[in-house]
């Protein structure tokens, strides 16, 4: 018998009912029924999953956004495309769900991994006349002041022309402090 908890009477009364309209196969004893349901009735027990992502931050409500530090150097860098992002997220084709998601674990990902330069592809922002367009580029500010690693973002930036231009962002990263 597998460890785990014993049927109860009405579990196994019920099983009875269920077995009892199941034909067993030829060569298989009716008592492999019953084996098998205790096997499946039993409780899994499952290994504890170490975290490998550092845990954002919990978000409180009507906190200042994070100050934008960035200092003239990097945003000249930025402008002319002297800086090459070290990691890249699209979230074109998700569901504003989806892309906030995609969004949070490609942040947590980079701050495990001490990336500076983060490059989120959104998708142009929408002409004033079209509607239902750029909904993702609309709401990525709110998802980045909104994020447990917002402390961590020094700054957000339109991306230059090469790695997508006004369908893109840099977020810029602050390293890790101490050691």
């Amino acid at each position: 018998m597998p460890p785990g908890r014993r049927l109860s009477a009405e579990e196994r009364a019920l099983w009875a009912r269920v077995a009892a309209t199941v034909t067993p196969l030829d060569g298989k004893p009716e008592a492999a029924v019953e084996i098998l349901a205790e096997t499946l009735l039993a409780p899994v027990k499952r290994k504890p999953v170490a975290r490998a992502l550092p845990q954002p931050k919990p978000v409180r409500l009507n906190e200042p956004a994070p100050p934008d530090t960035l200092d003239g150097g990097w945003d000249r860098r930025l402008r002319k495309g002297g800086v090459s992002p070290d990691r890249t997220i699209d979230l074109h084709g998700h569901t504003l769900a989806t892309a906030a998601n995609a969004l949070e674990h490609a942040l947590a990902r980079a701050v495990a991994d001490d990336i500076r330069v983060l490059l989120v592809i959104t998708g142009k922002p929408p002409k004033p006349d079209t509607k239902g367009r750029g909904l993702i580029r609309a709401a990525i500010g709110n998802w980045l002041g909104a994020s447990g690693y917002r402390d961590r973002i020094a700054a957000v930036r339109n991306a230059h022309p090469r790695h997508g231009g006004t369908g893109a962002l840099y977020v810029i990263l602050r390293r890790k402090r101490g050691g």
